[in-house]
């Protein structure tokens, strides 16, 4: 567990990201519908954060999991065409 100045880096890095991700979705939401920007937002997220944990955290990569975040990248990718 971090402590000291790591958790302090560590909360600064969240504040910062998530502060320039809601502007980042402000600004899309403006050309395209918040049905599509929204579900894009958050799947970016969440790709974003099963990647940091596979190559920071060292948390496993098996094929069910890979498969299931390869779906969900097509998922996005296909919303943002239709749109």
């Amino acid at each position: 567990m971090a402590t000291g100045w790591e958790a302090t880096a560590w909360y600064a890095g969240f504040v910062i990201v998530s502060a320039l991700s809601m502007i980042l979705l402000a600004k899309a939401s403006r050309t395209i519908p918040i049905g599509t920007a929204y579900p894009v937002w958050t799947g970016i997220g969440a790709v974003g954060t099963v990647l940091i944990g596979i190559f920071v955290f060292n948390e496993a990569a098996g094929f069910w999991r890979l498969f299931f975040i390869s779906t969900l990248i097509i998922s996005i990718v296909g919303l943002k065409i239709l749109s």
